[in-house]
C-alpha cells in the first residue's frame, strides 16, 4: 500500500537525519544465500521508500566486474570491489563452502580497508572469510551454526558465540537466513531511531524481533522432542563436546544421576542408549563436513573425536551405508 505524503511526514518526525547518506555495501561471493541477502538489503529499501528520503546509498560489488550469482542462480549486477570508496558499511555475504575461498589479492585488499573508517562484516559465511582473511582476531563474532564446528577446529582461539548476530567495535558478524532482519533493525534504530524501526519491521510483518544473543536453532525441547531435564542436558553436552567426547560416566555425573537411570531415560524419551546418541551426533557433524569443506578425512575425524581412521570408517559405513572416501565420490559425482 502506498504511503502518503502526510504520512511520512509523520514517520519522519522522531527521526535523526544524517547530513549524508549512509552508504551500504555488499560484496557478494558466487553462491551466496540469496535468503540471508534479501533480508539484509530489503529493510535498507523500505527506509528509503517509508521515509521518502534516500536514507542508504547501497552498492553491490563482487570479485569480477558484472554480477555475482547466487545459490539459487538468481543474478546480482555488481561492480569490481576496488571500487568500494567512501563505505560506511561492508558486509561480505557468502555460502556454499567459504573455507574453499582463498584469493589473497582480496584478503590483503580486506586488511588496507580495516584500518579505515568502514565498519566490516560478514553474513552467513561471510565471517568465515573475514576469519582467514586475519581480520576477527580478539573481536566477539558469530557465524552460521553449520560452519561453527569446524570454525572452531581450524581458529581454536576465535571468541565464537552461537548468537543470530555480535557487532564489537568495528565488526559485524551475522549467521544468516533470516538474522539480518533482526540486525538491521538495531542499525536502523540507532541510526533514525526505535520508533522508525519498528515502522521498517511492520512493513516485512517483521512483529516478533530477535535480540542479538538469541539461539541460531529452536530449542532442544522442539528439536527432540522431551522435555526431561537430564536428557536435555546431556545433549546439550554431547553437542558442545563434539571433538573431545565426553564418556558415559562423565555425562551422567554432571546431570546428576547413575548411568544406568541416564540410560534408562534415553531409550524411554530417543529410542536408544546415550552412547548411541553421542556417535550419531558426531557422525552427522562428520557427515556435513564432508559434504560442504574440503577437509580430508583424517581431519574430520579429529574434528568429531574419533580415534583411528578405521573406527571412524568402520562407523561412517555403520551408520549412512558408505565409507567416508567413498561417501565424498559420490557426493562430488552428484549434480
Amino acid at each position: 500500500m502506498p504511503i502518503h505524503k502526510t504520512d511520512k511526514k509523520l514517520l519522519k518526525k522522531d527521526m535523526y537525519m544524517p547530513k549524508n547518506r549512509i552508504k551500504i555495501g555488499f560484496i557478494l561471493i558466487d553462491g551466496f544465500p540469496l535468503l540471508s541477502y534479501s533480508s539484509a538489503i530489503e529493510p535498507l529499501r523500505a527506509c528509503n521508500l517509508l521515509s521518502g528520503e534516500g536514507l542508504f546509498e547501497i552498492q553491490h560489488f563482487s570479485l569480477g566486474d558484472s554480477f555475482a550469482s547466487s545459490s539459487s542462480g538468481a543474478k546480482v549486477p555488481t561492480q569490481n570491489y576496488r571500487h568500494a570508496e567512501g563505505i560506511h558499511f561492508l558486509f561480505l555475504v557468502a555460502g556454499g563452502d567459504p573455507f574453499d575461498f582463498d584469493e589473497p589479492d582480496f584478503f590483503e585488499w580486506l586488511n588496507k580497508l580495516a584500518i579505515s573508517k568502514t565498519i566490516l562484516g560478514g553474513i552467513s559465511g561471510g565471517p568465515v572469510i573475514l576469519t582467514n582473511a586475519g581480520l576477527m582476531k580478539d573481536f566477539r563474532m558469530t557465524v552460521h551454526w553449520e560452519h561453527a564446528a569446524l570454525l572452531e577446529q581450524i581458529h581454536p582461539h576465535l571468541i565464537l558465540e552461537r548468537s543470530l548476530f555480535v557487532i564489537d567495535r568495528n565488526r559485524i558478524t551475522c549467521s544468516g537466513g533470516t538474522a539480518p532482519l533482526d540486525l538491521m533493525h538495531l542499525l536502523i534504530a540507532r541510526e533514525f531511531g526505535t520508533k522508525f524501526a519498528r515502522e521498517v519491521s511492520d512493513w516485512f510483518i517483521h512483529t516478533d524481533v530477535r535480540k542479538p544473543g538469541e539461539a541460531q536453532r529452536s530449542g532442544l525441547e522442539e528439536r527432540y522432542g522431551t522435555l526431561v531435564r537430564p536428557v536435555l542436558s546431556s545433549i546439550e553436552l554431547i553437542e558442545n563436546h563434539i571433538a573431545d567426547p565426553l564418556s558415559l560416566e562423565q555425562i551422567a555425573k554432571l546431570v546428576g544421576m547413575s548411568t544406568r537411570h541416564l540410560n534408562r531415560l534415553f531409550q524411554r524419551e530417543m529410542g536408544t542408549t546415550v552412547m548411541q546418541f553421542c556417535r550419531k551426533a558426531r557422525l552427522d557433524v562428520a557427515r556435513k563436513l564432508i559434504e560442504s569443506s574440503s577437509l580430508t578425512n583424517n581431519e574430520i575425524l579429529q574434528a568429531t573425536g574419533f580415534s583411528s581412521p578405521g573406527q571412524f570408517s568402520r562407523c561412517f559405513r555403520e551408520q549412512f551405508g558408505l565409507p567416508p572416501t567413498t561417501y565424498r565420490k559420490e557426493i562430488k559425482a552428484s549434480p
